[in-house]
């Protein structure tokens, strides 16, 4: 057999994906062109604009796809609907050397990071999740974290935070979830951003001793009872956002605390439309 011929016949195969999940007729993986990165932004404009209430910019609404300048420099995380050939799901990564070359972190628009540029090896930022509200179930849940455990050992993450959101943008009507956070959750101050100045609101708005915990657990959204369930710390201070009507706090999370324990608790997470803060 000449050479050429061989080579026809030994194909050099594609390079492994960093995430290739499956799981009943769904399936995870980072998205591989344009087209697929517009098509989480437009599922991303159904559930923060038309479904949860975010004011979209002119041009938003123009294109009907919520974007901003950090997608093209982002890993976007999609969840297909394998029959339906369709993205009904969605999360999106900045590591450390991707936000060098977009000119930083989304975190740092609201929070005073440096504690985390500082902490040594890759680090990673995660935003703009949310999920179709047919498919927000335990096994979409299940996959999208096992597609988040896959990424994080593929680039050897060694630290994970990003914006999440509590829905509304009255900080007394969340005196409950933001004290909760801040008495049970703060992180220690070596891993604890802090809002800036100009856009802090305090999270310790009752004592400790004046709401139940346990209840105070079961009111917040999905996604951050999911972080919390893997040990994640929150930053100091919450910001306000009008624009996407919600209230935000910082989660930091080290990949080495995720046990096994952790995972399945985060895979019971059901219900509610997993928004996190665009980042």
């Amino acid at each position: 057999m000449s050479d050429s011929a061989s080579q026809r016949h030994h194909k050099t195969p594609p390079p492994a994906r960093p995430v290739d999940e499956r799981l009943r007729g769904l399936h995870l993986r980072l998205a591989e062109n344009q087209a697929e990165i517009e098509a989480s932004q437009r599922l991303r404009y159904q559930v923060f604009v038309e479904e949860m209430g975010a004011r979209p910019t002119a041009e938003r609404a123009a294109t009907g796809r919520e974007h901003d300048r950090f997608d093209a420099f982002c890993d976007h995380l999609l969840l297909f609907d394998t029959e339906r050939d369709a993205v009904v799901g969605t999360y999106r990564f900045l590591r450390r050397s991707q936000a060098a070359a977009a000119g930083g972190f989304y975190t740092a628009t609201e929070y005073d990071i440096d504690c985390l540029l500082a902490y040594p090896g890759e680090i990673m930022e995660l935003g703009r999740s949310c999920v179709h509200r047919d498919y927000r179930t335990g096994m979409a849940m299940q996959l999208v974290w096992r597609g988040i455990s896959a990424y994080v050992a593929y680039h050897k993450i060694t630290l994970l935070f990003g914006c999440a959101s509590l829905h509304g943008t009255d900080p007394d009507a969340l005196s409950v979830h933001l004290s909760y956070l801040y008495h049970h959750h703060l992180g220690p101050p070596a891993l604890r951003p802090r809002a800036l100045p100009a856009r802090y609101t305090e999270m310790n708005r009752q004592p400790a001793e004046s709401f139940d915990p346990r209840k105070a657990m079961q009111i917040l959204p999905p996604l951050i009872k999911g972080y919390l369930r893997v040990g994640a710390y929150m930053g100091e201070g919450a910001v306000v956002d009008e624009d996407f009507g919600t209230t935000d706090v910082c989660v930091v999370l080290k990949p080495d605390l995720v046990t096994e324990r952790y995972r399945r608790n985060l895979n019971r997470a059901r219900s509610g439309p997993a928004v996190d803060e665009p980042s």
